[in-house]
């Protein structure tokens, strides 16, 4: 893909992040996903982890950034997750167990990218980083 090409589906996921349609919506939050690290998406990722219309943007959202399996995904659900309501929060949740918990390779990545962001300079998201060593990465 040309950088020209890369730009335009940026900027097609980004006006799809603020679609009425709650499909449309979770599919930009998986295509965003890959470049959080660009100017402007971190803001529409967020805003799509805590989408108060409908959990499907939530979860796929998540999911697709859980599945980098780097820092930059983890700490964006964690940031999330710091925020979130009580139902949202399940769902951050589990999309935390769907995606890091179902094999010994996924606990160890996740107790990993949790060790390195229980020293954010961030409390809310070094808190949570603890908690997910607590609940899950014990297991």
């Amino acid at each position: 893909m040309t950088r020209s090409e890369i730009d335009n589906e940026l900027s097609s996921a980004l006006q799809d992040a603020r679609s009425a349609s709650w499909s449309v919506r979770a599919a930009a939050g998986r295509r965003l996903a890959g470049s959080a690290e660009e100017a402007g998406v971190a803001d529409v990722l967020h805003r799509l982890l805590l989408d108060g219309q409908d959990t499907a943007v939530t979860r796929e959202t998540a999911e697709a950034l859980l599945e980098r399996g780097d820092i930059c995904g983890l700490r964006m659900v964690l940031v999330a997750l710091s925020s979130a309501d009580d139902g949202t929060s399940d769902y951050l949740d589990g999309a935390i167990n769907d995606v890091c918990c179902q094999s010994e390779e996924g606990l160890a990545q996740l107790e990993e990218l949790s060790s390195v962001l229980v020293s954010d300079a961030d409390d809310s998201i070094s808190n949570e980083a603890s908690r997910i060593l607590r609940v899950w990465a014990r297991r």
